[in-house]
C-alpha cells in the first residue's frame, strides 16, 4: 500500500492538469462554456494561472493517491498473491481478476471518498463566478470547511456513483493488465520472460489497453459523480442522470472523455509500472 501510494503521487505530479480539465468539462454552472480540451486549457490558463489554475486542488489530489490509490492497488496485490498461493498449478484466471479488481476498487474508492469531493471542489471552484468562489487554502481547510458548514456526511456526497466507478475502473485498470501482462510475457513478443529492456514496453502496452477499456466503461459514472460531488442540486445518481441527459442529450455521459483518457492513459502507466517496479524489487513479489 505505502508503495502504491508513493507511485501514485509520482504519477499525479505529472497528470493532475489534466484532472483539473475533466472536472472543469464535467461540471455544470459558472460563467465559463469551453469548447473543447485545449479551449479549456487555454482558458482556464488565462484566467487563474498555472498553480492557482491547472494545478488547482493537487493536494487533494496526493491525499487521494495516499487513501484511495495506495488501498485500491494495495488490496489488489495482496488478494491477488493469495489467490495464486490457492492454486501454485495454475494462474489465477481472469474473471477472478476482475473480481479481486471490483473489491478492491470498492473498498478503497468509500474510504477515499471525502479526498474525491475536496479534489473536485477545488479543481473546479475557479470555473464558479469570483462572489460565489469557495477559496479553499488546502485539502485540510476544504474538508474541515465542508464538515463545519454542511455536515460530515457531505464528505460522502455521492459515494454511489464513487463507488461504482472506481469499482468498474480498478476491474479493468488492474485485471486486464494483470490479464495482458500473463498473455504477453508467453506471447514473446517482449523478450524472455517480457524482460525486453527491463520489461517497460510490456508494461507500458498492457497498462495502455486497460486503461482505454476503463476509461470507456467508468466515464459515465464520472460524470454523474462530479456533477453530484460539486452541487447539492441532484437528488442521488437517478435524478443526476435523468436530467443531466434531458438538458444536454446522451453524449453528456462522455462529456470529458478526452482529457480523462488523455490523464488515465500515462497516470495508469506510470503508476502501475512504478507500482510494479518498486514492489518488485524491495518484496521479490510482482504487483500485478
Amino acid at each position: 500500500m505505502a508503495l502504491s501510494g508513493i507511485s501514485g503521487c509520482g504519477a499525479i505530479s505529472l497528470c493532475h492538469p489534466l484532472d483539473v480539465l475533466r472536472v472543469q468539462m464535467q461540471t455544470t454552472g459558472g460563467t465559463v462554456v469551453y469548447r473543447n480540451t485545449m479551449d479549456a486549457a487555454m482558458k482556464i490558463y488565462a484566467q487563474s494561472g498555472l498553480v492557482d489554475g491547472l494545478y488547482a486542488g493537487l493536494s487533494a489530489s496526493y491525499l487521494r493517491q495516499l487513501v484511495y490509490g495506495s488501498i485500491r492497488i494495495g488490496v489488489y496485490s495482496n488478494l491477488l498473491e493469495r489467490a495464486k498461493m490457492s492454486s501454485p498449478s495454475s494462474s489465477p484466471d481472469f474473471a477472478t481478476k476482475l473480481g479481486i479488481g471490483c473489491i478492491a476498487g470498492g473498498i478503497g474508492s468509500f474510504i477515499g471518498t471525502p479526498t474525491e469531493v475536496a479534489l473536485v471542489r477545488m479543481t473546479a471552484d475557479s470555473k464558479s463566478p469570483v462572489d460565489q468562489r469557495r477559496n479553499y487554502q488546502s485539502v485540510l481547510d476544504c474538508l474541515s470547511r465542508i464538515i463545519k458548514e454542511e455536515g460530515v456526511t457531505q464528505l460522502w456526497r455521492g459515494a454511489s456513483p464513487t463507488v461504482a466507478r472506481a469499482t468498474l475502473l480498478t476491474s479493468c485498470q488492474l485485471g486486464i493488465t494483470s490479464e495482458l501482462k500473463g498473455k504477453l510475457i508467453q506471447s514473446g513478443y517482449f523478450g524472455k520472460d517480457g524482460q525486453m529492456y527491463h520489461g517497460l514496453p510490456m508494461l507500458f502496452t498492457a497498462t495502455l489497453c486497460s486503461s482505454f477499456v476503463a476509461n470507456l466503461v467508468a466515464n459515465p459514472f464520472d460524470v454523474i459523480k462530479s456533477r453530484m460531488q460539486y452541487t447539492s442540486s441532484y437528488n442521488g445518481m437517478l435524478d443526476c442522470a435523468v436530467k443531466s441527459i434531458r438538458a444536454e442529450g446522451p453524449m453528456v455521459l462522455y462529456s470529458g472523455f478526452t482529457p480523462a483518457f488523455v490523464k488515465l492513459a500515462p497516470f495508469t502507466v506510470i503508476c502501475l509500472t512504478l507500482a510494479d517496479k518498486l514492489t518488485k524489487a524491495l518484496t521479490g513479489k510482482d504487483a500485478l
